[in-house]
């Protein structure tokens, strides 16, 4: 399963995401297992690979740890897991598969995945903690903040600014300049025309607004808005 002369890598935790990144190693890294706190994960392993519990983090010492909790439910709360970790920035990977394009004129954070077929032109820039799943596309001079989740088949034309927090479905295309803010959630193919509002819920085509979100809901309350309202600003 290693490579010779590769970087060991733990990956945290055993989801969706954690397997898909095993096929983004090439010849940089070596798994030597995932990180989950779930026991029967533990008991059993997955695809080869152990699953231990967070103690590996101080037994492999030279492992790097790639990070990549958090799908379309569960996103609000990546930070806070990756923060319970409790590893230094500098320990964190960035792990990019080898059939991705991505401009010298690009700038990337820590804890990156890059999956199959992305492209990231030139200027953009990538925060850390940040996934792109297979085949997206970052035009020039976007910006994808802190901790959000790009999914696959995503277009996101020049100039937008994709705020900390957010999760882009699969298949959706943001046009040019479009800011987005923190804690959004763009829904699954989803053709993006206007700004986003922070903590909102957008859908369709065009995307219009769906409900308002928390840490403690994703679902909208009763009696919810057809308007969000920011800073005085109406977005719908």
């Amino acid at each position: 399963m290693s490579n010779r002369g590769s970087t060991p890598l733990l990956i945290f935790p055993c989801n969706g995401n954690g397997i898909e990144a095993l096929d983004c190693l090439g010849h940089a890294w070596h798994c030597v297992g995932f990180v989950d706190d779930t026991p029967q994960k533990q008991a059993t392993g997955a695809f080869g690979y152990p699953v231990f519990p967070r103690t590996v983090l101080t037994e492999f010492t030279d492992a790097r740890v790639l990070a990549v909790p958090g799908g379309p439910t569960s996103y609000l709360m990546r930070q806070q897991l990756i923060d319970s970790l409790g590893i230094s920035p500098g320990r964190f990977a960035r792990v990019i598969h080898p059939a991705a394009n991505i401009s010298d004129r690009a700038e990337l954070g820590d804890n990156v995945l890059v999956m199959a077929g992305v492209v990231i032109t030139s200027n953009a820039i990538i925060g850390s903690h940040v996934c792109l799943l297979p085949n997206t596309v970052v035009h020039h001079d976007s910006v994808v903040r802190d901790w959000s989740l790009i999914g696959s088949g995503v277009t996101v034309a020049g100039g937008v600014a994709i705020g900390e927090n957010c999760y882009i479905g699969s298949g959706s295309s943001i046009m040019h300049g479009i800011r987005i803010g923190d804690g959004a959630l763009v829904s699954i193919g989803s053709n993006v025309i206007r700004d986003v509002a922070p903590d909102s819920c957008v859908g369709g085509n065009p995307a219009h607004f769906l409900f308002p979100l928390n840490y403690n809901s994703n679902y909208p309350p009763g009696g919810m808005s057809s308007k969000w309202t920011s800073a005085g600003r109406e977005f719908w």
